[in-house]
């Protein structure tokens, strides 16, 4: 293959974002690339001003892995997500990173993120909206699909 890619993951710790990650793990991933695990906090009042517009300084793996770490980011520790990662960067020896948004919009961050983080692509998971819902509610991945510079992969989750 080419030379070293930069994948973003939309990542909420949904069900779908999950199987999104590891969608892209399964067929986008190869040694050496990068994973960037992006995240949107919605609650635009729990984040320090000097990262209102860039989001967060990127986390390397190694420090997203630490409860105490992620707690200064309001984000839970996912053990699924974490487990996932951890095999993936030893297995495939890919790097990842994250970064956090925090915006009142996803469709737009999402958008922006990707020229912000030069993703050569973007896999994100659908919630299964039903028209209506998306028609009321707005698609994410549809605004992101239609507005992206890069391809992006949406993802469903398995029926069970």
């Amino acid at each position: 293959m080419g030379g070293a890619r930069t994948i973003g993951v939309a990542m909420d710790f949904s069900v779908s974002s999950k199987c999104g990650l590891q969608w892209a793990i399964d067929n986008l991933a190869d040694e050496g690339d990068t994973i960037y695990i992006i995240h949107i906090n919605l609650d635009q009042s729990k984040h320090d001003q000097l990262w209102a517009k860039t989001g967060s300084p990127l986390i390397p793996f190694s420090e997203f892995r630490i409860p105490e770490i992620m707690k200064k980011y309001d984000i839970k520790t996912d053990v699924e997500v974490l487990d996932t990662l951890d095999t993936a960067s030893r297995q495939k020896k890919i790097n990842i990173v994250t970064k956090i948004y925090w915006a009142g919009d996803a469709r737009e961050t999402l958008v922006d993120a990707i020229e912000d983080l030069k993703l050569d692509s973007l896999v994100m998971g659908s919630r299964g909206l039903g028209t209506v819902q998306r028609v009321l509610l707005g698609s994410v991945s549809t605004y992101v699909t239609s507005h992206a510079t890069c391809p992006v992969t949406v993802v469903k989750e398995p029926k069970a």
